[in-house]
């Protein structure tokens, strides 16, 4: 009967279970801090239909990396290669392991116990077995074709580390002492296993293509070979146990934490305000890639590259986060745009800003005061805080309103009604919700059926952070729908125009077409360099409480630089920040959407 241990299998049997035990500990710890109602919401979902495209997505995610390689292939390749290779060679080993002991149980006519780390160290169990398995030559390719898959990702991974542009990235990221430490681990296992592999072929003749060749090559003296096998398949066995063990506390948690992020994310749990168990299953699926570096504006203009979600997260996480980390932030969304595992880093980032002991209660009560217009059959016009100070957007929806025979009713028309946006941003939870609470009740007893609102910032707030009964719409969705049903009519001009994305408006929200729709009925539309996801933000916002009027200068004219690429005659942008931003440069003509189509419509209702 053969013998299937050897001491060395205990370096990875010990980190199989500091694993298992480690993770069991911390992910039943996460979810007892989950919060009341996503507790739930997994109880009601987690039988339902939706486990399965959640079981699909873990999948193409954890294993096949498909996000990763939408944003570089080379590094999705990266991912994939070691992911996946290393998931087959699992998959493959076990199944070998299977067919062999299967075939060794009919001819030794009994069953034969077959431990689990066997299929790991299977070329140095199976060596002195002879059996006349018709499969075996298969497998022992299969495995070595496996095997130089996943290498080849580590040579990536190696390259990168040392020649970052050579893989797409203009710089990597900077981990600490104890991510290298599980690092270095990570890409020893592999080296060793070939190393081992070929060792034991030389001796036993039971190699692929590879490992066979490599050990006649390297190994010709079996003597010599036989003395250090021993040596090899120990490292290759403390190379796992080390990086099984280091993984909980190392970025590599991703591995198995981001199974379950996209799990609960199917089931329809989202970030909350305020930090619960859930956030510390985004903090620990952030595999530390580094793809939100060269996309911020904070980066690229300013040099500053230790406030990126990479750093920002693993602080949290590590508990050494500064405040001026958390305040930092341009709060565009680019690198939530650029994850591939789409972290709720914004979010968390305003949990950190939270200003609880200047959070007050009982405000606004001036709102309660106003009373309610009678708005039944109109809509709700919201210009936004920022479009009184660009006053120009305003005047042009009223114009577009009466060319359309829209009754309205102007909300905020005396300038004391905000959204609450600009408190969220800044920290204050209670006082944000409580400016929710009396704009809703003002909305819902106007009794009206839609509010437009022309700022990005305030749609993503009313679309996202209200809970109310009638659509929302952004002014250039409401513009775009009007052209379409022909209640609008517009004179296309030959005016070379270029759209400006708000990052409000497109990466939070996802309005891209009906802004490029509406400016291609009435002018020549030109692109910039960048656009959509990608757009430059203006670096005028509410979300950084760091950076200079000086810095904000030098990310808004990177972004004007970026939308004067091919010599347009004007600047369109949907937003009265970005217009306000862009006008101060002084060095080129800006309007918003609203006042483009104001100045081309071809009839007007008396």
């Amino acid at each position: 009967m053969p013998d299937f241990f050897n001491p060395f299998v205990i370096p990875f049997c010990g980190g199989i279970l500091a694993l298992v035990i480690i993770c069991f500990i911390k992910y039943y710890r996460w979810y007892k801090k989950f919060d009341r109602l996503q507790k739930m919401t997994i109880r009601k979902n987690i039988l339902s239909w939706k486990i399965i495209p959640a079981i699909w997505e873990m999948f193409v995610e954890s294993i096949l990396h498909r996000r990763v390689s939408q944003k570089n292939w080379i590094l999705g390749y990266m991912h994939r290669s070691i992911a996946f290779g290393w998931f087959l060679l699992i998959v493959f080993g076990a199944i070998e392991d299977w067919f062999m002991g299967h075939a060794l149980n009919q001819e030794m006519g009994f069953r034969v116990g077959r431990p689990f780390w066997l299929s790991i160290f299977y070329r140095y169990f199976t060596q002195d077995v002879n059996l006349n398995f018709k499969g075996e030559l298969l497998f022992t390719n299969l495995m070595d074709i496996l095997l130089l898959y996943v290498l080849s990702g580590i040579v990536i991974a190696f390259v990168k580390r040392f020649f970052s542009r050579i893989v797409g990235m203009k710089r990597i990221p900077k981990h600490v002492i104890f991510d290298r430490f599980a690092l270095f681990a990570l890409w020893a296992i592999f080296p060793l296993r070939l190393i081992s592999e070929s060792i034991t072929a030389s001796i036993a003749n039971n190699g692929g293509f590879l490992t066979q060749f490599i050990g006649d090559f390297f190994f010709i003296n079996p003597g010599y070979a036989s003395h250090i096998e021993l040596t090899f398949w120990t490292l290759y066995s403390v190379a796992l146990g080390t990086f099984f063990v280091a993984m909980p506390f190392s970025r590599y948690m991703h591995i198995f934490t981001e199974p379950f992020l996209i799990f609960f994310r199917n089931l329809g749990i989202v970030e909350s305000e305020k930090s619960t168990g859930f956030t510390k299953f985004e903090l620990s699926a952030c595999s530390r890639c580094g793809i939100c570096i060269d996309g911020c504006p904070l980066n690229s203009e300013l040099d500053i590259k230790n406030v990126q979600p990479i750093y920002f997260l693993r602080d949290i996480r590590y508990k050494k986060l500064q405040k001026e980390i958390a305040d930092n932030c341009l709060m565009c969304d680019r690198c939530v745009s650029d994850c591939p595992v789409n972290l709720e880093s914004s979010v968390i980032r305003r949990q950190k800003r939270d200003k609880k002991e200047l959070d007050t209660h009982d405000n606004y009560g001036y709102i309660e005061n106003i009373q309610p217009f009678n708005a039944i059959g109109r809509v709700i016009y919201y210009s936004g805080c920022m479009s009184h100070l660009t006053p120009g957007i305003a005047e042009s929806m009223k114009v577009i309103f009466e060319s359309v025979g829209q009754k309205y009713w102007y909300m905020d028309e005396d300038k004391t009604i905000c959204c609450g946006k600009p408190l969220l941003e800044q920290g204050f939870f209670n006082q944000a919700k409580e400016l929710r609470r009396k704009n809703t009740n003002l909305i819902n007893q106007s009794k009206a059926r839609m509010l437009i609102t022309s700022c990005p910032i305030c749609y993503q707030t009313f679309k996202n952070d209200y809970t109310l009964p009638i659509e929302v719409l952004h002014h250039s969705e409401y513009i775009d729908r009007m052209i379409k049903s022909g209640k609008l009519k517009v004179n296309k001009s030959d005016l070379k125009v270029v759209y400006h994305d708000p990052c409000q408006l497109g990466r939070s929200c996802g309005i891209y077409k009906e802004p490029r729709r509406v400016l291609k009925a009435v002018s020549k539309l030109v692109k910039p360099k960048s656009e959509k996801k990608k757009s430059i933000c203006c670096g005028y916002n509410l979300g950084n409480m760091v950076i200079e009027s000086d810095q904000q200068e030098k990310i808004r004219n990177a972004s004007m630089n970026n939308l004067l690429y091919k010599d347009p005659q004007l600047i369109a942008t949907a937003c009265p920040m970005c217009k306000k931003a862009f006008t101060h440069s002084n060095k080129f003509p800006v309007l918003d959407i609203a006042e483009i189509v104001a100045q081309n419509i071809t009839h007007k209702k008396p």
